[in-house]
């Protein structure tokens, strides 16, 4: 699962597969990101919130516009157990989190800024 950012949306993009049913399932989700330097030098990101998948196909393409402008190299990695309704093993799923809460650590240093 990779995330995103767009102006204050949080974009989430993965593959379908047993998480994309848990969070269908139950979309009130945790997201965590750290960066790490090194052991003196990080910082943290939490976001907890509500996980929406956008299922409008202007909605949809924009954001693979948008992720594919950021990193065209990206692709979610490839769940080979799974098989949807049509037979596809790598249908996206895109969620944007409606962010409840935020919150962060960091370490002192100009890296962990």
């Amino acid at each position: 699962m990779n995330y995103y950012l767009e102006d204050s949306d949080i974009y989430l993009f993965t593959t379908e597969a047993m998480k994309t049913h848990e969070i269908d399932a139950n979309p009130e989700i945790c997201l965590q990101v750290e960066e790490i330097h090194d052991p003196v030098h990080w910082r943290s990101a939490i976001v907890n919130g509500r996980a929406s998948r956008l299922t409008v196909q202007e909605d949809i393409d924009r954001a693979m516009h948008s992720i594919e402008e950021r990193n065209p190299t990206l692709s979610p990695a490839i769940d080979r157990t799974w098989i949807d309704a049509r037979g596809r093993s790598e249908a996206i799923a895109i969620y944007r989190i409606d962010a409840s809460e935020m919150s962060g650590r960091t370490t002192d240093g100009v890296s962990s800024r």
